[in-house]
């Protein structure tokens, strides 16, 4: 089968999208805005298109660096690609978490932090021994978990829920705030784009018009999945129990009488938890190796301890954090490094660009919201985790320059 530069673009962008927003990102933002979660999936969705249109400019201007890092250091300087650096290895340390999480939860649920742990040292491990998430691989991956998603969302569709599980009526506003919380963390469920807009050396390569079909179409194929998925759910479980749920689709089947979906359910989630997964850790190793090309890192000749650091920033997320809390911080760190990366857009040329400066500022605004929408505990983690990797950076730097 011939897959067209078209396709293979959306499948390989699917297959490290559909992973912890949409399996396990609904119950976190319905615990922060109840049923109006589902306006704050739009808005992430908006501010997604900007950020992707922002780093497809950038990889175009800059096609041999090693991705947003570096875009932030040629157009900002050095300090704000610290940071920037900073919140991307946050974002996908949670990230990675979440997913990691997501994986024991559905499949494993007995044993879920031992289940995560062993996935992320797995994936982990694949990546160093060379191992490549091929354009054949993510079509399939992005065929099952998108047929496993269709069967939920008809299933909670075609049942009647329980009596009256929550009412809009009834059912006070979340406020702006609220909306912009939930908004956060479904910005979780957009952001693995940069498979295509920003590819590592080696991978697939897409020109501008490629990319201007695929990536509208990506996260508008996310939008309309996440929507369906969000109101499937809201539609069987309620508001509350919702917020409550540590798996949403799994309690949703269970509740409209789908306990036979189950097993398939549990394939559709391990295959977007490795799928995504090992997207998340090549992009923290890509940062990585941009670090110690500029000398933000001591150089290191072999390839496998970056695997080892992006992991073990991984596995630290997923013992400390709970689900909620690693997606929140991942979601956080992310939309700040998009802030950073469309800060840097906005000053490329005339001639690099392909999308209009406007979406940039537009990204960059949405961005910097989003971040300061998370959860407060999630807020002062990512600060935190900020704060001390931009300080290791710059002492790493100093001690460089001094020896």
């Amino acid at each position: 089968m011939t897959i067209t530069p078209r396709a293979g673009a959306v499948a390989l962008a699917l297959g490290a999208t559909l992973g912890a927003g949409v399996f396990t990102g609904f119950a976190p933002a319905a615990a922060i805005a109840g049923p109006w979660f589902l306006p704050g999936l739009v808005l992430a969705a908006v501010a997604a298109l900007c950020c992707a249109f922002s780093t497809a400019d950038q990889h175009r201007a800059y096609p041999d660096s090693p991705g947003g890092y570096a875009y932030i250091r040629n157009q900002l300087g050095p300090w704000p690609a610290r940071i920037g650096a900073s919140a991307h290895l946050v974002g996908r340390a949670g990230m990675a978490a979440a997913l990691a999480g997501m994986f024991g939860a559905y499949v494993v649920p007995e044993h879920r932090v031992l289940a995560a742990v062993g996935l992320i040292a797995v994936t982990a491990g694949l990546g160093a021994a060379g191992v490549r998430w091929s354009v054949g691989l993510s079509v399939a991956a992005a065929a099952v978990v998108l047929g496993v998603l269709l069967l939920v969302v008809l299933v909670c569709f075609s049942v009647a829920p329980p009596e009256n599980p929550f009412g809009l009526g009834n059912v006070p506003a979340a406020g702006f705030e609220g909306v912009m919380g939930a908004s956060l963390l479904l910005f979780a469920a957009f952001v693995g784009f940069e498979r295509i807009t920003a590819p590592k050396p080696g991978d697939q390569v897409f020109s501008a018009r490629v990319l201007h079909f695929a990536v509208p179409v990506v996260i508008g194929v996310v939008l309309l999945v996440g929507g369906a998925v969000g109101a499937a759910v809201l539609r069987q479980l309620g508001s509350a129990r919702l917020a409550l749920s540590p798996a949403p689709l799994r309690d949703a089947l269970i509740v409209a009488d789908g306990r036979w979906l189950l097993p398939v359910l549990s394939v559709g989630a391990a295959v977007a938890a490795v799928s995504s997964l090992f997207f998340v850790l090549a992009s923290a190793r890509r940062t990585l190796v941009g670090l110690t090309e500029t000398g933000d890192l001591p150089a290191i000749r072999a390839g496998w301890p970056l695997e080892v650091v992006s992991a073990a920033l991984a596995v630290g997320a997923v013992v400390v954090l709970s689900p909620a809390t690693a997606l929140a911080v991942g979601a956080c760190g992310t939309a700040f490094y998009y802030g950073f990366t469309n800060a840097s857009a906005r000053v490329l040329l005339q001639e690099d660009r392909t999308w209009p400066m406007r979406t940039a500022c537009l990204g960059l605004g949405l961005s910097v919201l989003l971040a300061m929408s998370a959860p407060a505990g999630a807020l002062v983690i990512t600060g935190v985790a900020l704060a001390l990797g931009t300080g290791l950076l710059a002492l790493g730097r100093v001690r460089q320059a001094v020896g």
